[in-house]
């Protein structure tokens, strides 16, 4: 069991949770409705239409003080050494120097996947560690022992930063999480090996890097990956137990992908 469970953050709109600005914010489609005076309020649509279409909404407030003792436990694995922002909640590596190495640009798409069973378990053997999401998209639960780290300043984002500059100190982690990350970075062999001088020796590293996928932009895609060349991208520093093909990105996935 973990030590503190995760957090829902989107959750079905009910009566008791609705919060008017956190419906417009959750559902684009009912807040340019309102904007164009086809509906008067949020309020109107949630009554008639939010139980019907299972709407949601994401409320962070309940995920307030579960960052706040993840990042006080986080803290002094930072690299405060370079230039950063701390705004009490999130810190923030993103100088303009880092964005303009990396290649990162702003972006309107949003990534955003659920965790395979693979990797709840691995979260879940480390309920009183640290694990670090490298680039972790927007979630829709927030695991207090997982740190968020994006290019996106999404809701349940925790540290902004580059992959080819991790702001951690060496052996910080007991795992890292990396999916569907690495065909997006300008240089996948140095985020390799950052990813792997801040995983702790003996910690475990989940990579997953796509070999068949159409071109996508979050907000660039610059490499896919034979297994051979994942294998290739850490064999150096790190044991590789295995590179295989869990069920979450089987062929078929892409398959579907290209032919719609």
């Amino acid at each position: 069991m973990m030590a503190a469970p995760p957090i829902p953050v989107s959750v079905l709109v009910t009566e008791q949770n609705f919060d008017e600005e956190m419906y417009l914010a959750s559902n684009p489609d009912v807040a340019q409705a309102v904007r164009d005076g086809r509906l008067t309020d949020a309020r109107v649509h949630f009554e008639v239409f939010a139980e019907k279409e299972q709407r949601r909404i994401r409320d962070t407030r309940t995920i307030e003080a579960a960052r706040a003792k993840k990042m006080e436990r986080l803290r002094p694995f930072l690299m405060v050494s370079l230039p950063h922002t701390w705004d009490g909640a999130k810190a923030n590596f993103l100088t303009d120097e880092i964005r303009k190495k990396a290649g990162i640009i702003s972006t309107d798409n949003v990534s955003s996947n659920r965790y395979d069973p693979e990797v709840e378990k691995i979260i879940e053997a480390y309920p009183d560690g640290l694990i670090l999401d490298c680039g972790a998209g927007l979630r829709d639960t927030y695991f207090p022992n997982v740190i968020n780290f994006e290019i996106v300043d999404y809701d349940t984002t925790d540290v902004l930063g580059a992959g080819e500059r991790l702001p951690f100190k060496d052996n910080t982690f007991d795992a890292v999480i990396s999916i569907a990350v690495l065909e997006h970075v300008r240089n996948p062999f140095e985020c390799a090996d950052e990813i792997s001088r801040v995983l702790k020796p003996g910690g475990i590293l989940y990579c997953c890097v796509p070999f068949l996928q159409p071109l996508h932009g979050y907000p660039n895609h610059y490499f896919n990956a034979t297994h051979q060349g994942l294998q290739r991208l850490f064999e150096d520093r790190l044991t590789v137990e295995s590179v295989s093909v869990p069920n979450s990105t089987h062929p078929i996935w892409s398959l579907t992908w290209i032919l719609k």
